[in-house]
């Protein structure tokens, strides 16, 4: 790219909403594909007008037939910062990964989606990953039921959940999911019959919960996790009697950040 004097340094210069297929590695060995969503971009230094687009495709293209985990979002930004002499390299990749799910009662499997993602950024400081799920419960009302003569509104929510692990671990998608969606009053389930349906209303009303009270869990579990350095979980609630949701945040570091 030619050259440029007006002296001003970009921080992210690069491709968004690229739509590409992917191999996602499974905790039970080999992969599931999916559709991912590539946000990826390098740092601009002032000298130079523009970067080459077509390279960070050509990269991502290249990895869109190899199975892809954490390790592997490090060797991309590699080849980014490498191929375009960039100092720095950030890449977003989200998708839909399906965990198949047994009932409760009946025991039949079926596969739930969960929107996923992998955040990663690589500089002269070392790498930083990041990986997000996002799980959907639901919580019965703890007022509703104290105050009801007849049964407590319940309701969907999503929990939201990005960590921070320890070097040298792998952290699997169906680990966070398995640790989030037991937040909540109950689990979610695609199919149910009716011994589970009774099953999932009658453990849901035995266990109610605020907002804040699958926060807290959220916070206790993830600071008694050993290999979590840092975590973000939100939670949102898709009120059944108020139109609008009900929320509740935290994000904090357990362990100072260790380069990678």
């Amino acid at each position: 790219m030619g050259r440029d004097a007006r002296g001003v340094q970009l921080q992210r210069v690069g491709i968004k909403d690229l739509h590409i297929p992917l191999q996602i590695r499974k905790r039970e060995n080999g992969f599931q594909e999916v559709l991912g969503n590539v946000n990826l971009s390098v740092e601009l230094p002032h000298k130079y007008r523009g970067t080459h687009m077509s390279r960070l495709v050509e990269i991502v293209s290249q990895w869109s037939r190899k199975p892809l985990g954490g390790h592997d979002v490090r060797l991309i930004l590699e080849q980014v910062r490498s191929k375009l002499d960039a100092e720095r390299a950030d890449i977003t990749v989200r998708f839909k990964y399906f965990i198949n799910k047994r009932a409760p009662a009946s025991k039949s499997v079926s596969a739930l989606d969960y929107d996923c993602e992998f955040t990663g950024s690589l500089s002269g400081e070392g790498f930083d990953f990041i990986l997000g799920v996002e799980a959907p419960i639901a919580t019965v009302c703890p007022c509703s039921k104290e105050i009801s003569r007849y049964g407590a509104h319940n309701q969907r929510g999503i929990i939201r959940a990005r960590i921070r692990y320890e070097k040298g671990i792998f952290y699997w998608i169906e680990d966070l999911v398995e640790q989030i969606e037991t937040l909540g009053s109950h689990e979610l389930y695609p199919m149910l019959k009716r011994s589970d349906e009774k099953y999932v209303t009658e453990h849901g009303y035995e266990n109610p919960k605020f907002v804040e009270d699958v926060l807290r869990d959220a916070v206790l579990m993830f600071r008694g996790n050993s290999r979590v350095q840092w975590f973000e979980v939100e939670f949102e609630s898709f009120e059944s009697i108020h139109n609008h949701s009900a929320y509740a945040y935290q994000q904090e570091w357990l362990k100072e950040p260790s380069p990678r």
